[in-house]
């Protein structure tokens, strides 16, 4: 009995040893395979969250910048010659839906009363010289009258003009050279037109473009103003814009072109405040902006016709759609 209970326990031992051993094992590697999961469940965890903050912030951030998307993308490339050509003679013939009526806004009746005009109209607006011309020609109605002028009293005359004793020297130089060197006519050729006194390039044009017919571009400050906005030329020499310009359109448009352009200078297109808002060729300007974009009060600017206002003329034409300008003293 002894053996047997000293051998059982042994033989239990044993077994229960070699099981011992054996689940120690299996147990250790129980334990590394549990802590092995263990250590990798914390890692897998916070990847299974998503962290709300960063996520929501790229959202919130496209939602709380709208203005970019509002702003007009900048051109990748510059406009080419042949895109801005295309753009300018658009607008020409916008300008000529617009003002099918354009004119010269100078009261003439006659080459020679254009002239005139034309050289009083320096430093003050065609409606002055509008209400002073009558009185003007009723007292020097030809060249040859003009030239053998008393100066104080034609002085007296162009006074509301500016700057009338220079603009008494040269209508009398002119009209001088009028009656001595072109018999008392004036003459439609440009080259002989600027050897008149007080006549440049600009009045030479007018000159030539409405008394005559002859095709020509009148750069004064209204078109050169308007033709850099529409980025048509970056050049401020008057000569150096004429020439830029009449590259771009036909010979044919230049006249009723320097009209079209004047007038949208005149009416919408103000050198201190544009009316942005309320001008019809705007999506075609890459100057827009630069002047009062809101509707309504961008037509509080506008002028003349357009503002329902009388124009520049005392007689203008028959298509012209204001009302004629009061005389002098009746404004």
């Amino acid at each position: 009995m002894k053996r047997v209970g000293t051998a059982e326990p042994v033989r239990t031992a044993k077994r229960v040893g070699s099981k011992s051993g054996t689940g120690s094992a299996t147990g250790r590697a129980l334990k590394q395979e549990s802590e092995s999961e263990s250590e990798a469940a914390p890692k897998s965890k916070p990847a299974s969250k998503p962290k709300p903050t960063p996520k929501s912030k790229p959202k919130a951030t496209q939602k709380s910048k709208p203005t970019p998307k509002a702003k007009p993308k900048p051109n990748a490339k510059p406009e080419s010659h042949l895109a801005m050509v295309r753009r300018a003679r658009r607008i020409n013939r916008e300008l000529a839906e617009l003002y099918p009526y354009a004119h010269p806004e100078l009261d003439f009746r006659n080459a020679f009363e254009l002239l005139v005009a034309t050289v009083l109209s320096a430093q003050t607006t065609d409606l002055r010289v509008n209400q002073t011309t009558p009185a003007l020609f009723a007292a020097y109605p030809t060249p040859e009258d003009m030239a053998a002028a008393v100066p104080e009293e034609m002085e007296e005359i162009i006074r509301p003009t500016g700057f009338f004793r220079a603009k008494t020297k040269s209508l009398m130089g002119l009209s001088t050279a009028l009656r001595d060197n072109f018999d008392g006519e004036v003459p439609d050729r440009l080259e002989d037109l600027v050897t008149l006194p007080g006549v440049g390039r600009k009045t030479a044009n007018v000159v030539l473009g409405n008394a005559f017919g002859v095709p020509g571009i009148t750069v004064d400050t209204h078109f050169g103003r308007l033709v850099r906005r529409w980025k048509w030329t970056d050049q401020e020499d008057p000569v150096k814009v004429e020439a830029d310009v009449a590259a771009i359109f036909p010979k044919s448009e230049w006249t009723m072109l320097s009209h079209r352009v004047v007038f949208h200078g005149r009416r919408i297109c103000h050198a201190r405040k544009p009316a942005c808002g309320a001008c019809p060729i705007a999506p075609l300007c890459p100057s827009y902006g630069e002047g009062e974009t809101d509707p309504e009060k961008a037509r509080k600017l506008l002028k003349y016709e357009m503002g329902g206002r009388p124009g520049q003329r005392l007689s203008p034409p028959p298509d012209y759609p204001g009302a004629p300008a009061p005389a002098l003293g009746a404004e």
